[in-house]
């Protein structure tokens, strides 16, 4: 309904300028000797300016004045003086709409050209991971929070290495580049932490050792002030299960063959990363059994955060409970997970969100 109203209104839009010529016409028609329509036809291609092409732009200039000229001839009511005044007002006016609408233009092409940067920065720190590795079946996705944008603080891969497959999902406090830099480092010490270490927890302790020594390169408060939560997770070749080392961020969910959606919390709940000032312990890697058929979601907070017009949270839980049995493949339960958040928000998210499914044949 709502994506509906949109398009109403876009199209509305779309005819505005029409209408107001229409309407300056229609005023001058029915108004006495005096009044004057050219209003109407000066704000016609204003209007226009940042809606149409150049073509279109000029279009529209040049059907208003040829519009009032020929009501102009017809009513014969106006001065000389007055007819000259108001139609060198609209031609003044339809080109300033025409230098704006290149002023426009140019701004959109700057615009677009800034996006497919960032979107090549966004592809190369966050490409898509196989379909298959290791034996499990696999899928990511990630959602921005505005439409045509997609450079966030969001982040997810898979590496295999001979301890199993391992996973991070996570969320970088922060926007724009600045975030990105940092999911940068996450990633790249994610890679080289998830190949050599022989335990989870000591990954993360790597995460944490890069994240620190980046803030002492920056030494930036926005740097200091930063944090980043992450889920890691691992699964072994041979053995059914998942460990996870949980630092504030949401508890994943396992989602069984027969429907049944369970949440796996951290026993004990650790700081994000890159709080070790505030209170530092071991980490420790809590297990559970990953039957086959079974699907592990991991998520960010722009999923479990997103609110509808009421206030209320969307709670992946309960909206996949009973259904996890007709979304085994791991991209039709992202797809329809983002569909479902992107309709429970009314279509405007807060947060991106960053999705990761793996499920065990």
């Amino acid at each position: 309904m709502e994506q509906r109203r949109i398009s109403y209104a876009r199209r509305f839009v779309r005819l505005l300028p029409a209408l107001l010529i229409a309407a300056g016409a229609a005023f001058d028609h029915v108004t006495p000797t005096g009044f004057t329509g050219a209003p109407f036809f000066t704000a016609a291609p204003l209007v226009a300016a940042p809606l149409y092409s150049l073509r279109g732009t000029v279009l529209t200039g040049a059907v208003a004045l040829a519009v009032l000229l020929v009501l102009r001839v017809l009513s014969g009511g106006l001065t000389r003086a007055e007819i000259l005044t108001e139609l060198a007002t609209v031609l003044v006016v339809s080109v300033l709409a025409v230098l704006i609408n290149v002023l426009v233009r140019r701004s959109d092409q700057r615009l677009a050209s800034a996006r497919e940067i960032a979107e090549a920065a966004q592809r190369a720190v966050l490409p898509e991971p196989g379909e298959r590795i290791g034996g499990f079946r696999i899928a990511a996705r990630y959602e921005a929070a505005q439409t045509g944008a997609s450079i966030g603080g969001d982040l997810y891969a898979v590496q295999d290495s001979p301890h199993g497959v391992r996973l991070i999902v996570g969320d970088v406090r922060g926007k724009g580049m600045g975030a990105v830099g940092a999911v940068a480092v996450v990633l790249g010490a994610f890679r080289e932490a998830a190949e050599q270490e022989t335990t989870l927890e000591a990954v993360a302790q790597r995460l944490e050792r890069a994240l620190e020594r980046e803030r002492r390169r920056r030494d930036g408060a926005s740097v200091r002030e930063g944090f980043t939560t992450v889920v890691l997770a691992e699964l072994p070749h041979s053995d059914g299960v998942v460990r996870l080392v949980n630092r504030g961020h949401p508890s994943p969910l396992l989602l069984y063959a027969d429907g049944s959606v369970r949440s796996l919390p951290a026993t004990e709940p650790a700081l994000p990363l890159g709080m070790r000032e505030l209170g530092a312990w071991p980490d420790r890697a809590d297990e559970a059994d990953f039957p086959s058929g079974a699907t592990l979601l991991l998520y960010t907070d722009g999923l479990s955060e997103a609110r509808d017009d009421s206030g209320r949270f969307y709670d992946p839980e309960a909206g996949l409970a009973g259904r996890a049995n007709a979304l085994r493949e791991p991209a039709a339960l992202l797809g329809v997970l983002a569909a479902e958040v992107r309709r429970h928000s009314g279509g405007g998210m807060a947060d991106d969100m960053a999705l990761m499914a793996v499920r065990r044949p």
